[in-house]
């Protein structure tokens, strides 16, 4: 019988490990997930709604919103420096000024990953780095 080279159980166990970090994201998404909740309900939920939905024509939805799942930069920003001016969110204008929130990098990357993950959203994981960057 021929014998294992030596390096197939390194390579077996270098295989098991990859495969548990990849099921971290998933936890690390949902313990910021459980954050950016606590924190959505502190910063946001009385202007955009519990549920997301807003305040048509005042206040725009979070839900299903295409201004916010379409560029992850411009929606780190305005949590970041808020929004001011008109905006046209899922076909409908809007041109109520948003204060910016003043938070860590990791709290605004738990109050986005909460909101693009909730209300019908699937805007996967904004990591801490990433809201960094995007700081003028």
């Amino acid at each position: 019988m021929k014998q294992m080279p030596g390096y197939l159980p390194l390579l077996l166990a270098l295989y098991l490990l990859s495969l548990a970090f990849r099921q971290q994201p998933a936890a690390d998404l949902e313990a910021s997930m459980a954050r950016g909740k606590i924190l959505y309900g502190t910063y946001c939920q009385s202007c955009h709604g519990n549920q997301g939905q807003g305040l048509e024509g005042v206040f725009p939805p979070l839900a299903k919103s295409d201004y916010l799942m379409t560029d992850r930069k411009r929606a780190i920003q305005s949590i970041l420096y808020g929004v001011s001016g008109e905006i046209k969110v899922n076909g409908q204008s809007y041109n109520q000024p948003m204060a910016g929130v003043e938070a860590k990098d990791e709290e605004v990357s738990d109050i986005l990953n909460y909101i693009r993950n909730s209300f019908g959203n699937k805007g996967g994981a904004i990591s801490p780095e990433e809201v960094k960057a995007a700081r003028k």
